[in-house]
């Protein structure tokens, strides 16, 4: 007897009973995707991201969705991230946004800017607040679907050939910056370069630059700033809590069904946790390794923090009067920041601030 005609006259009864039940779910199909990263494999973090997350990716499709990692220019250069996923080059990136500011600053509010929020709050705004939704609106323009992929924290402030005592002594210092913290650089007398991690030292080595900042201790550890320049400025005001986003192309996304696409949410959400955590755990060791290697910490002056704050507020300013998308997220951002503010300023900082003073 046929198999499709004994199926077609049994009956559900019979199929079950003859151990033949047919799937009832389609499974889903098999799909290998790239993800290329803006940062170098030798940073555990910055780049072990990607590794976590495709891992996880893996884990939840039973195999079936397989994602290749890729450093900067195995596919595509540092900075090209945003470029391949607009033109489909790559399926996937992982990047700070922040690095894109030159095609709209707006890019920077997915990720920090000078004085903005922390990762806790940066966080809320995108899952309680509007972020999300408001970026999303943004990214459209670009083939992009974003999802927040890590966080670092709070950063350290750089390192410096010199300590820097006072606003006029930072006036034409060299200075390696990311993204968008660099026009506020600008705006009180730096200047501002834009180097791709993995060329810092060498730049520092060489003298090109004064100074560059990077993440914080466990990264910079890594990067072995401390051997040319072991000023260590605190704190990293222009990235007071530094968001790493997934970019995916619309058009590939597009393509996956429901059950891929909450599988790249959930692994995407996973992983802002996981970079967190990882930063929080190594950080402080790392110092205390720094600090022996010879390490000196210096706090930025405050004629140079009012400075530059007064100048972060300046610019935001002339941005909302000129460019319509800054404008309409900066605004929502600036209202979450106020409101999160006040309850961090009763709450988190009043007991962070005694945990400082204790001996424990």
């Amino acid at each position: 007897m046929e198999r499709r005609s004994f199926v077609q006259g049994a009956g559900m009864a019979g199929i079950l009973a003859a151990g033949m039940a047919p799937a009832i779910t389609h499974a889903q199909q098999n799909i290998r995707w790239r993800l290329t990263s803006s940062f170098p494999k030798a940073l555990d973090t910055l780049f072990g991201v990607n590794d976590i997350f495709a891992a996880k990716v893996r884990e939840l499709s039973g195999g079936r969705f397989v994602i290749t990692t890729h450093a900067p220019g195995e596919l595509v250069p540092a900075f090209g991230t945003m470029d391949a996923i607009e033109k489909g080059t790559v399926e996937m990136a992982n990047t700070a946004p922040y690095y894109y500011f030159g095609k709209d600053e707006t890019f920077a509010l997915a990720c920090a800017i000078p004085f903005g929020m922390n990762s806790r709050q940066i966080t809320a705004w995108y899952y309680e607040g509007n972020g999300l939704k408001l970026m999303r609106d943004f990214y459209r323009q670009f083939n992009c679907v974003n999802f927040a992929m890590g966080n670092t924290g709070a950063q350290m402030g750089g390192w410096f050939r010199k300590e820097i005592k006072s606003l006029a002594e930072f006036r034409g210092t060299k200075f390696r910056v990311g993204g968008f913290g660099g026009r506020i650089v600008e705006r009180i007398g730096g200047v501002p370069q834009n180097i791709p991690g993995g060329e810092i030292y060498q730049a520092l080595e060489k003298g090109t630059i004064d100074a560059a900042e990077w993440v914080g201790p466990h990264d910079d550890l890594k990067l072995g700033f401390v051997k040319v320049a072991p000023n260590y400025a605190y704190p990293g005001w222009w990235e007071g809590g530094a968001q790493l986003e997934l970019h995916v192309n619309s058009k590939a996304y597009d393509s996956l069904s429901a059950e891929y696409k909450a599988i790249i949410e959930m692994a995407a959400s996973y992983c802002h946790t996981d970079m967190q955590a990882k930063y929080d755990g190594k950080n402080a060791q790392a110092l205390k390794t720094l600090v022996s290697q010879g390490a000196k910490l210096f706090a930025f002056p405050n004629d140079l923090m009012d400075a530059a704050f007064k100048a972060a507020r300046e610019h935001y300013a002339e941005l909302s009067a000129r460019n319509p998308n800054w404008k309409k997220i900066y605004e929502d951002y600036l209202a979450f920041q106020r409101d999160a503010n006040l309850w961090f300023r009763f709450t988190e900082a009043t007991f962070d601030n005694f945990m400082q003073r204790q001996r424990l």
